[in-house]
Order: structure tokens, then C-alpha cells, then sequence
């Protein structure tokens, strides 16, 4: 297969969600359908010994939420599906956002009982920008939730995105028969179960007195009522308003009981876009050109607590890459190249000898990479749009075993390269400060430092308002700055020059006192 054909049969895409409406579990059921897996795991559940693939992390099957992106890569038909399972949960939506940068499209998960979600609006708002294709799945059919027309104004009044169902619910809750699939015309049948797949029945001509045979009389009328109601309020579904990002195609099921999934799975193969051109600061990379190039979006440390490594995640953007070539490390300008890269199924991970642009590789990363890195075949190419966002929560760390001082150094820098939390010195006491966007965050750090690096940490308070990164082209103002706020600086992991304002007042005066200093408040990595 040439690269033009390797790369078009790429579908690269992210599950987004508000917490618990069921996106790794819709994860774990297009694995299944891509016989990446033989046996779905529940998120929670007493019954299911076996948690979800998704979710390996120890701390994620304890809590059952996601704290980390999670990548997965299967076949299904004749396509390469990479999908990316983000957390729902607002205090790692740092890592999502960055995650968003790295896929073609997405899959928002909706539970149709709750509609849409603030987690949803916040990371719909990133797709926008980008102009991602975006797909939705109203999961849990199964239970009772709001009705279906309902939903669809919901998402396109809180989304500002147009909608048009392509599968249509017969009932919900207990009396829930399955969906009619607008796209393939036929009818689903709904028998819950956690691991198989309903009956499907091909149906084009819906006046047949024979539906009334599968659904009964009434929801048949009601069907019949429904589907004339669509077609009179929703334009036909038109491909280029999908992939150019304005009109979403709306899917029902119930993941859980594998319900809805297989017909989501078989439109988003046709209709997702394959790899897309990606904007770079010095032109437009198109992915099929012959040259590789990629960029880091991720960095995980301890996949393996066996080794203490970090993996660092690469999209290929363009080309081909391939294993013991050399490619520019474009920020050391230096020449590199990978014996062990590697291709994921969440923690399971295989050496790999190439990858096509839309792929994500993992690269075995000794602090020779940071969120944002370019890699190329010689160019020198940097992709935009990773920043680090100025945290809102902050905490003094300190070592609670002095005999462990090395681990815990070790494990700070580690997790820190991940991008989810700062690392701030103080430069007046030398202390070191983590900034998070969330609470959960520390408990997360604290957590990983224990049971990875072997490490006690403890946190002590302290009262910041934000911290911004600061520049000026007056030399002689930002050394009198810092001279006057001398208490109040810090410098980042990368030895930036980072204020630390306790209040808002504190900064608004900053800001009018000093006019030719510039408070940034994320840093382009």
C-alpha cells in the first residue's frame, strides 16, 4: 500500500465528555467492535473484575474517573482507528485540551438524561476554534431522560453547532426498543447486553405493516411521526458542513449495553475525515507529503513502574516514520534517532517499525523532550497551539521523608514534564511551589509519588491569586521589577521569570505601575 493510501485510511480522534456520561465505556465497546479486546471492562462496577483498558492507571481504577489521556490504536474493516480517551473531569482538562490538538476529529458523549454539561461547553469551545469535525453520542437510552427533540435544541443552543440525527430512539428507559439508523435505514433491536450486539434488520420502507410486527403499533406510529418531523426541521445531512466543523450528526445508543455503538462506529469509518493539513508557525503541513515531521502533545511518565521511564506522545503529522532513521529534534538542532518506538493499547504497548501521519508513536523519553517538540526529517517545522495555562490552585511542596529527597526530586521533574501541573521556585525562599488547575491534581501528585517514585510529599498552603510569566523589552524596568517584588517572583521549570500575585488588586496595580512589562497568563510552549 502506497503512503497516500496508508494515510487516507486513518482515523485519528478524541471521546470528550462531562464526567460520568459514559465515554470510556462507549471507549471500551469500539474496542471491542475492533476486536481489540475480547471482553469489556466496566469503569465501575462490583460485578466486572476486569476495570476498563482505558483506564490503567491505579489511582483510575480506585476513584473510577480518568486522569490521564489514554491512546488506543486498532483495525476495524479496512481502516486504522487511533482513539484517544480524555478525562472528563474539569481538573485535568489541561491535558485534554492539548489532546484536542493532536486528533482530526471527535466524539461527544452526552448522557441524555443530564444534556448537555459545563465540561461539554468548555471543550466544545476548543473544537470550534479549531474547526473539528465533531460527531455526538446521546447515551444511556436505556434510562429514563429527556426527550430526544428536546436534547437535539439542547446541543445546538449550548454547542452553537447544528444538528442532524442519523439514528432516531424507539422509546426509552424500560420501554426501550432500539433505534431506526437513518443513515443505513435499517432497525436496531435492543436486548441489553454488556458484550454482544443487538439483531439488526435492513428497513427502507417504514409504511410496511411489518415494523408494527418488531416495535408494536404505537411505538410504530410514533416512529413514523417522529422521522416525518425530522426530515420537515433538519436539512439532509450534508458531509462538507460536517467535516468543515458546522453541523454535528447525532447518534442514540447505550454503550454500556453495546447498543447504538456499532452504528456510530460504521459512519464515523466513512464519513470522519482522514488526516488534516496542520497549521505550523513557518507554513501548512500537509500530511501527505513524503517528508516526516510531528510534534509531542503528551508526556507520560511510569507507563512501565518497572523501568521509571517517560514516553513521550508524537503525532506524525506528515509522512513516514520509521524506526532507527534519523529525524531532527528541532529544538536542540540536533539529530536523533528511536530503536524502541512504540504503539499503544492504553498500558499494553508494541514496538513498532512505522507509522503514517495521523498515527501517535511513543517515543522513550529520558528529558530529552517537552510538550510542544518538534521532530523532522530536517526541516526546521515548530507546530503551534500547546500553551500551559496559569494555574488557579497552589501549594507548597515539601519532602515528608528527608532519606527520600532523590526520589522525590526525580518524581517531581517527571510529572511535571507531563504538562498537568507547574513547577514554580520561589525566589525569595527557595521554596518550591506546584500550581494545578484543580484540586484534585495534588491529591493525584501526592498519590503517583507514593506508589511510582517511592516518595512522601506533604503541602503546606500558600495564598496566590495567578501567576503570569513576564516580559519587557525595557530592560532596565523588569530588573527594577523585580527588585520591588522581589518576594514575589519565581522562576518556571524552564527558568522563565514567573510573578506571583497574591490578589487581584496586587496585579491590576502591577499592571498600571509597570506599563511597558507584559503579564502573560498561559506560556506557548
Amino acid at each position: 500500500m502506497n503512503l497516500a493510501d496508508e494515510i487516507k485510511r486513518r482515523r485519528t480522534f478524541a471521546i470528550i465528555s462531562h464526567p460520568d456520561a459514559g465515554k470510556t465505556t462507549l471507549t471500551e465497546k469500539l474496542l471491542l467492535f475492533g476486536g481489540a479486546i475480547h471482553v469489556a471492562g466496566a469503569v465501575k462496577s462490583n460485578k466486572i473484575k476486569k476495570t476498563a483498558t482505558s483506564d490503567w492507571m491505579e489511582i483510575e481504577k480506585q476513584r473510577g474517573i480518568s486522569v490521564a489521556t489514554s491512546v488506543m490504536g486498532f483495525e476495524y474493516r479496512d481502516f486504522k482507528i487511533n482513539i484517544l480517551d480524555t478525562p472528563g473531569h474539569q481538573d485535568f482538562a489541561e491535558d485534554t485540551f492539548r489532546t484536542l490538538t493532536a486528533v482530526d476529529s471527535v466524539i461527544i458523549v452526552i448522557d441524555s438524561a443530564k444534556g448537555v454539561e459545563t465540561q461539554t461547553r468548555k471543550l466544545m469551545q476548543v473544537c470550534r476554534m479549531r474547526k473539528t469535525p465533531v460527531m455526538v453520542f446521546m447515551n444511556k437510552m436505556d434510562r429514563e431522560g429527556r426527550d430526544p427533540f428536546d436534547l437535539m435544541d439542547e446541543v445546538e443552543a449550548e454547542l452553537g453547532i447544528k444538528v442532524r440525527p442519523l439514528s432516531w430512539p424507539i422509546n426509552m428507559g424500560q420501554n426501550f426498543k432500539g433505534v431506526y439508523n437513518i443513515y443505513k435505514e435499517d432497525l436496531n433491536l435492543y436486548t441489553p447486553n454488556k458484550q454482544t450486539v443487538s439483531e439488526t434488520i435492513e428497513f427502507k420502507d417504514l409504511n410496511s405493516t411489518e415494523l408494527e410486527n418488531y416495535i408494536g403499533e404505537k411505538d410504530a406510529a410514533k416512529l413514523r411521526e417522529d422521522l416525518d418531523l425530522i426530515q420537515g426541521v433538519y436539512n439532509p445531512f450534508n458531509i462538507e458542513e460536517y467535516l468543515s466543523g458546522d453541523l454535528a450528526p447525532v447518534f442514540f445508543g447505550s454503550a454500556l449495553n453495546t447498543f447504538g455503538v456499532k452504528e456510530l462506529l460504521d459512519c464515523f469509518v466513512e464519513i470522519a475525515p482522514s488526516p488534516r493539513p496542520i497549521e505550523a508557525i513557518e507554513r501548512k503541513v500537509d500530511p501527505m507529503e513524503q517528508a516526516f515531521s510531528g510534534f509531542v502533545f503528551k508526556i507520560h511518565a511510569n507507563m512501565d513502574p518497572n523501568h521509571r521511564s517517560c514516553i513521550a506522545f508524537v503525532k506524525v503529522c506528515s509522512g513516514k516514520f520509521e524506526r532507527n532513521v534519523n529525524y531532527k529534534h528541532v529544538r536542540f538542532n540536533r539529530l536523533m534517532k528511536f530503536a524502541a518506538p512504540t504503539a499503544f493499547m492504553a498500558q499494553r504497548k508494541e514496538t513498532v517499525d512505522e507509522a503514517y501521519a495521523g498515527d501517535i508513536v511513543g517515543l522513550p523519553d529520558n528529558g530529552n523532550f517537552k510538550i510542544g517538540d518538534s521532530l523532522s526529517s530536517g526541516e526546521d517545522i515548530h507546530f503551534k497551539g500547546l500553551p500551559s495555562f496559569s494555574p488557579e490552585m497552589f501549594q507548597y511542596i515539601e519532602n515528608a521523608d528527608p532519606m527520600k529527597q532523590k526520589q522525590l526530586q526525580k518524581g517531581i521533574d517527571q510529572l511535571m514534564d507531563e504538562g498537568v501541573a507547574q513547577l514554580f521556585v520561589n525566589q525569595f525562599n527557595g521554596r518550591k511551589i506546584i500550581g494545578t488547575v484543580g484540586q484534585l491534581q495534588f491529591e493525584v501528585i501526592q498519590y503517583r509519588l507514593l506508589h511510582e517514585y517511592n516518595a512522601q510529599c506533604r503541602w503546606e498552603p500558600i495564598r496566590l491569586y495567578k501567576a503570569c510569566w513576564i516580559k519587557s523589552d525595557d530592560a532596565a524596568e523588569l530588573e527594577n521589577f523585580k527588585k520591588r517584588k522581589y518576594q514575589y517572583m519565581a522562576k518556571d521549570k524552564e527558568g522563565r521569570d514567573v510573578f506571583l500575585a497574591d490578589s487581584a488588586y496586587m496585579l491590576q496595580m502591577a499592571q498600571e505601575d509597570f506599563k511597558n512589562i507584559r503579564f502573560h497568563f498561559s506560556s506557548e510552549f
